[in-house]
């Protein structure tokens, strides 16, 4: 059994040029140890592998209980350029919030 991230977490987005910032933040600070075991830099890439084609690379912000995931390659070559639908960086936080974590984890 498992749970969307987004039931113990929430995301903000940044964007610049053809990579995207996703800051995810705990809601209850005793989940931020369930955050840094299970989003590591290669789980979020395998779950956004649709949109993110470069490295992601995972910074801790234990003071705010948050993960940071610099995805790079990953807004289909930029905001501005790029003729996909809504390429955005909230986008892409809409999506990483819909990854499942075990819920036995909780």
């Amino acid at each position: 059994m498992s749970i969307r991230l987004h039931d113990i977490a929430h995301c903000r987005a940044g964007d610049k040029g053809n990579t995207s910032t996703l800051s995810v933040f705990a809601y209850d600070p005793a989940h931020y140890p369930l955050l840094c075991r299970e989003l590591t830099a290669e789980a979020v890439k395998a779950h956004l592998f649709r949109n993110v084609q470069g490295d992601v690379t995972r910074y801790e912000m234990p003071n705010v209980d948050a993960l940071q995931f610099v995805c790079r390659q990953a807004l289909h070559s930029g905001v501005t350029t790029s003729l996909t639908i809504d390429p955005h960086g909230k986008c892409l936080s809409s999506e990483l919030l819909e990854m499942q974590i075990p819920a036995s984890r909780v």
